[in-house]
Parts: structure tokens; sequence; C-alpha cells
């Protein structure tokens, strides 16, 4: 039997039950995450730099073959090597002949933009960031995996990316990166023990030196508060409208979060920054000991730091004596098919989206362009884990949720919050005032919209 025969057979059943098409308001809720610091779009949030919608580079190769066309969307960075290897590929596939595939520029924010807006006329396969599942999936534009497709996701990929591809229990996509979080970075000379948080100050405070976090930023706050098992997610319409909030801050475990971040507020050891970056580390100035920031800082910081540079998941902090370990949003890429009532050419787009998320396709834009793989071959690789930044994220990521839609109300609330928290406001409070904080702030995200 043909292997496209035996993919359709597995494949179709569970995909055609998608193929209504339906346009939609694209929207106007804004994310919050990636490279820059909770000051991005949605484009930004699966990590990387995105491009605005265009045409390929002149330098992509040309499409190979004569048969119908299929279109696939990826960032402007990465087009040329897209089409080059589907252009390898393609030939030695089951529908060699039969498809002829175009890579075309669009950044992954922009995609999920345009098929938002238009589902028919958007891209067979795209690639997009995770924060736009929910909207994708109820607009009708991702087909889900099914059989071996689905046994790839599943098998190959790391457990925070899947999540990141699943709605409702169900994978609707295929994971490209696990590359976008935060994490730490410290100088060897002065921290030698990155377990703990109080250790960490500590060992800054004893070295005149600083740690520095971006507490006044609901990107980076959340370290705590998901730590403790707290929660606070939202729910959209397909026009991009917030339908609900899951919010539970004012609990035992949003206490325990803000206990935390009020004494590490307090501590000599401790400095603000809302921009917590490599600069810190400059040896002329400086004052870092060790920062929380992410990838996108990885080759300055190696430059200040030389030999005693270092890179870590984020430790762990106590409260009443229960060890918790810090948490904070994960950013994933994710490549979609959409639905087609013509069963084999959507087998095939199934195949070629599981092919640009293969191993191979992972290692080839790891070494190109940087990005963190999702695939767990590719991250043990020699490669991968020489670069110690993304073994850092790697080993962070397993203890963070995919970031979901937030709307601007929520980062407004959520910076005022860690303004006070910064300032001492909260420094000698009881528990009882410390939940009364809470509550007002819970109160307020339920009602952002």
């Amino acid at each position: 039997m043909k292997l496209k025969r035996l993919l359709s057979a597995v494949v179709s059943v569970s995909m055609l039950s998608t193929v209504a098409l339906t346009g939609c308001g694209s929207g106007d809720s804004s994310s919050k995450s990636g490279e820059a610091k909770a000051s991005g779009d949605s484009s930004a949030a699966a990590g990387g730099e995105s491009k605005a919608e265009g045409e390929s580079k002149s330098d992509t190769p040309a499409p190979s073959g004569d048969g119908e066309k299929i279109t696939v969307w990826a960032p402007e960075d990465v087009t040329a090597l897209t089409q080059e290897k589907i252009n390898a590929w393609l030939p030695t596939s089951d529908w060699a002949g039969k498809y002829t595939v175009t890579v075309s520029a669009m950044g992954e924010g922009d995609a999920a933009t345009q098929l938002l807006t238009d589902v028919e006329a958007g891209a067979d396969v795209y690639g997009f960031a995770q924060d736009q599942l929910a909207r994708l999936v109820a607009a009708g534009a991702l087909s889900a995996p099914g059989g071996m497709f689905l046994d790839n996701v599943n098998n190959n990929n790391d457990s925070g990316s899947i999540g990141a591809a699943t709605l409702d229990g169900k994978v609707y996509a295929y994971p490209e990166t696990s590359d976008n979080g935060f994490f730490l970075y410290y100088d060897k000379s002065v921290v030698t023990d990155t377990s703990n948080l109080d250790t960490i100050l500590k060992q800054c405070a004893d070295k005149g030196k600083k740690f520095y976090m971006d507490i006044q930023s609901g990107w980076y706050n959340v370290a705590f508060f998901f730590a403790t098992g707290a929660k606070c997610t939202y729910q959209y319409d397909t026009e991009g409208n917030v339908t609900g909030c899951d919010c539970d801050y004012t609990g035992d475990n949003g206490v325990a979060a803000l206990k935390a971040m009020v004494k590490m507020a307090a501590d000599p050891g401790f400095s603000q920054s809302t921009k917590a970056d490599a600069a810190l580390f400059d040896p002329n100035g400086g004052t870092a000991g060790a920062i929380v920031s992410g990838t996108w800082d990885s080759a300055t910081v190696k430059g200040f730091l030389g030999d005693n540079f270092g890179a870590a998941k984020l430790p762990e902090f106590t409260v009443d004596g229960k060890n918790y370990q810090m948490s904070g949003f994960g950013g994933f890429k994710l490549v979609g098919v959409k639905p087609s009532t013509d069963s084999d050419k959507l087998t095939f787009c199934h195949a070629l989206a599981d092919f640009i998320t293969s191993e191979e396709m992972q290692m080839a834009r790891f070494e190109s362009n940087g990005w963190g793989p999702s695939n767990k071959n590719a991250q043990a690789s020699d490669k991968v884990q020489a670069d110690p930044a993304l073994a850092a994220l790697a080993q962070q990521l397993q203890y963070c949720p995919p970031q979901g839609q937030y709307p601007n109300a929520y980062w407004t609330l959520t910076e005022a919050f860690g303004t006070d928290i910064n300032s001492g406001k909260y420094k000698d409070a009881s528990d009882a005032d410390l939940k009364a904080a809470l509550a007002d702030l819970e109160k307020s995200l339920k009602e952002a919209k």
C-alpha cells in the first residue's frame, strides 16, 4: 500500500470534521512576551522576532515541482531555508510531482490575524504563536493531526510544547520551537549555588552585587504566582473579545507568592530593573551578580562574563518553611494545517507540517537562526546542549505553562501591583492585609477587557 493511502486512512476521519471555514474579525487584544520582555505583541510571544507580512526574500529558492500549488507561511528570516529544505524533501516523498510547495514570508502573529480574517484565503500550512491557538480552533482554521502524525507530536516533543499545541485535551498543531521564556544568568565568580533564591540574594549581597528581576511586570511576576499554584488565565472568542477570566490570586497560594515577592523586594541583595538585561554585567559599572532574562541576552552576557558565564533554571524560593520552584510563562512556535475537503491534499499538508517540525528541520533552524528546538532528540544533541542558555531554558520550561492571551489591562494592573510591592507598600503587612490587596487585584483582573 502506498504511504499516502495509509496516511489518508489514519488522518482523514479525524480531520474532515473541521472543514467548515468561516471568516472572523481579528480583534485587538494584546499579548506581551518574548524578546521585548513583556512589551511586545503576540507576534513575539512564541520566541524570537517575527517579521511583518510580505513576499519571500529575493534569495529564496524557487519552488520545485509543477503540481497543485500548496502555500506555506514562515517568518521571513527562515523563508529561504524552509523553501530549500522542502525542495529537497518533496521529490523523495510519495507526493513527488503532484504538489508544488511555495513558501512565503509571514510572521507568526500576522499569520494568525490573516487566518482569523479569512480562513479560506490563508496558507495551507502556517506557523503561529501559541497564544493564538484557541482563537484559531474556534475559527475552524486548524485541522488536528491524527494517526502517525499525532504519534510524532506526542513522542518527539517536550511536554511544554505539546501542552502549547493542546486545547481541551486535544492536540491541534505541530510544535516547532521551545525557546521563549526567562531563566537565570549569573556570574560564577559571585554565585556558586543557584538552587534557592535566598542563597542567591545572600551571595550577591556578600560580593556587593545585585540580583535583578522585573517584578513590576505581569510577565515576570507570574514566576511567583504560578510557582505556588495560583492561576490567572483569560478566555477569548474568535473576534478577540475577552469572555472570561480564571483567577484565584486571593487564595493561600496567592498570599504565599506575594509574601515571597515582598521579602525579595526588601532584601539588600535585590534590585528591581525594568530592563534586567546583559548590560548589568558590564565590568565597567555593572552591578549584577545574577539577572532574570532570556535567550536574547545570551551572547552579550557571555561576552561580558567570559569564563564566569553561567545559566540555569530559576531557583526555588521558601515561604513559611515550604519550597516552591519558580515558574513563568512558556512561549512556543507552532505549525498549523488549514482544513480541506480534499483528503489527499489534507494528508499531504499534514506530512508537510510533520516535516517542517521534524528533528532535521529544527536542527537546521537552530544552526542557522538559533531557534530553540522542541524536539527532544534535537534538544539532547551535542550542539544544542553546548548552548547553556537554551539548556537552562529547556529545564525552566518544564515548570512553565504556555502563555495564553491577556488583555492590555492585565499588563497595566500587574505593573501597578508590582510597583507597590517594590516600593515597600506591603513590607509590614499581615497575611490578612496581603489577602485584601490580592482580592482587589483579582477583582480588577476579572473585570479586565
